[in-house]
């Protein structure tokens, strides 16, 4: 969680408040002529509209674009923010109530939806290599035949701050930051947007990646406690709901261990693991799960009670499952964090592992330090996803605007209302579960993942205290990527199929 929030205040970042702004309108036929509507008064202003088709799974797909601002307001009709969004609707579709609509939005906190918009749900996708590595400059964006438009209309949110959203004028950005501060002013624009478009009788799901898992987790008690809106879904890709898994700190000895899993998977990948784990990844995960929630998990729990002979033995089975030096280990007390691992395990070739994706490795230019300099596969993304949204707003959907679309800018520090305690939200999602024991949950994870390990977001779910009924409306999946784990070509076609699933039980009402 430090890193994250450290990399987020090294980035880059715009804090300007919602000024005048220019769009292009097109009407529906494309056939007229697209003209700058300046934003000279924060109030809502007619949205962009255009047209467009999608080919997936062999069939097209006819929607209607929609791109704009939404203006939030009190109880008395003042103005607090401007939210933007792009919508996607399927054409033709005579009742509502058979089409499922899905709210979209990614983390940070700070971070803009273009990553799942982009990157998996959308109609358009960045182009990258099949493995998820970068092109050659300037990016690119196709056609996605991925895209999930054939199962559900689409909605990405961009939270107050992030993408083109901003306080409206005179309003202070803070207001909109922070754990319940967020719920509150995402989870009204849903409201409003439901009712303002009369999808009340649609089934409703929600979609976040990394923190805006955890937003969708409170999300699915804000919505129902507080406008009675039952949610059909949700999904939660690079789930963390208890930050107790991924924050390593002196005393917390639950990162270590289920960290190890993802350490074993990424040495397998650069062929730094044990030659006898070398063939078969599941096979290497799933003997690291059992050391880890066995030997491993009884030896960090003895602490300084361990022998000599036993440090031995760990280090020896650490060594042979992350293939880092038993000398460095025990240096460590046989506590690797992440930030270590993605610095120590390629030091020899002087690289370093990505965070977001440990496949992805990049020279570091501090050889002797302890941590890693910067994110190789969030540099291998940024530019990529940057470059590609503004293209793609102004020539596709005709959208234009004087401010920065922020793709990730820092909003901290960020509330957690923790209590003293380490942040969890986990309990939210179960109660929504139990209140509306039609809810369905489907969460996605990459083996490769540095800043969400999948065995964190396993145990979460394992300790939930969900009863069996609830636990047959979970269902997981494990994908051979990072943290965005659409970046991986095979591991995005396997999230469509997932997805089809996914909606069918939905729309089936099993």
């Amino acid at each position: 969680m430090k890193q994250s929030l450290s990399l987020m205040l090294l980035l880059l970042c715009y804090f300007l408040g919602f000024s005048q702004g220019h769009k292009e309108k097109s009407g529906p036929s494309g056939s007229e002529k697209d003209s700058a509507v300046t934003a000279a008064t924060h109030k809502d202003l007619p949205p962009v509209v255009t047209q467009g088709t999608v080919t997936i799974e062999g069939k097209t797909i006819a929607y209607t674009a929609t791109t704009g601002f939404m203006t939030m307001k009190n109880e008395n009709g003042k103005p607090l923010s401007h939210i933007f969004y792009i919508a996607y609707t399927k054409n033709g579709v005579e009742d509502k109530a058979d089409r499922p609509i899905t709210f979209a939005y990614n983390g940070g906190p700070g971070s803009s939806s273009v990553w799942l918009h982009m990157g998996m749900l959308g109609p358009k996708r960045v182009l990258m290599s099949d493995s998820g590595e970068a092109l050659p400059p300037p990016a690119r964006y196709v056609n996605n035949p991925y895209s999930w438009l054939d199962k559900t209309d689409l909605v990405f949110i961009d939270p107050v701050t992030t993408g083109f959203s901003r306080p409206a004028k005179g309003e202070d950005a803070t207001q909109f930051h922070g754990y319940e501060e967020d719920l509150k002013s995402v989870g009204d624009f849903i409201r409003e947007y439901i009712s303002r478009q009369s999808r009340w009788n649609s089934p409703k799901i929600l979609a976040g990646e990394s923190y805006g898992t955890t937003r969708s987790a409170g999300l699915s008690g804000y919505l129902q406690d507080n406008y009675g809106m039952y949610l059909n879904g949700v999904i939660l890709v690079s789930s963390v709901l208890n930050f107790q898994t991924i924050d390593f700190n002196e005393g917390n000895d639950l990162p270590y261990i289920l960290y190890l899993p993802t350490y074993a998977a990424a040495a397998w990948y650069h062929h730094k693991i044990a030659p006898d784990l070398q063939g078969s990844l599941q096979k290497t995960i799933a003997e690291a799960k059992t050391f880890a929630e066995g030997p491993y998990n009884v030896a960090l729990m003895k602490g300084d009670q361990l022998s000599a002979a036993e440090v031995d033995s760990i280090a020896g089975e650490l060594h042979r499952l992350t293939g880092l030096p038993e000398t460095y280990i025990k240096r460590s007390r046989l506590r690797i964090n992440a930030g270590n691992f993605e610095k120590e395990l390629l030091r020899p070739e002087n690289e370093i592992l990505g965070r977001y994706d440990s496949r992805i490795a990049n020279s570091g230019y501090d050889q002797v330090g302890e941590y890693p300099e910067y994110d190789p596969s969030y540099a291998a993304t940024l530019g990529t996803f940057s470059t590609a949204v503004n293209d793609y707003l102004e020539r596709d959907l005709k959208f234009k605007n004087e401010n920065p679309y922020n793709i990730l800018t820092g909003v901290g520090p960020w509330p957690y209302r923790s209590d003293n305690r380490y942040f969890t939200n986990f309990q939210t999602l179960r109660n929504a579960m139990t209140q509306n024991k039609y809810l369905k949950v489907w969460v996605l994870c990459g083996y490769f993942d540095l800043a969400t390990p999948f065995d964190a977001a396993e145990y979460v779910f394992d300790h939930m205290g969900l009863e069996p009924y609830q636990q047959s409306r979970l269902h997981m999946t494990f994908y051979p990527s990072g943290h965005m784990i659409y970046t991986n070509m095979e591991s995005l076609r396997k999230a469509k199929k997932d997805a089809d699933a996914f909606y069918d039980s939905i729309q089936s009402h099993p």
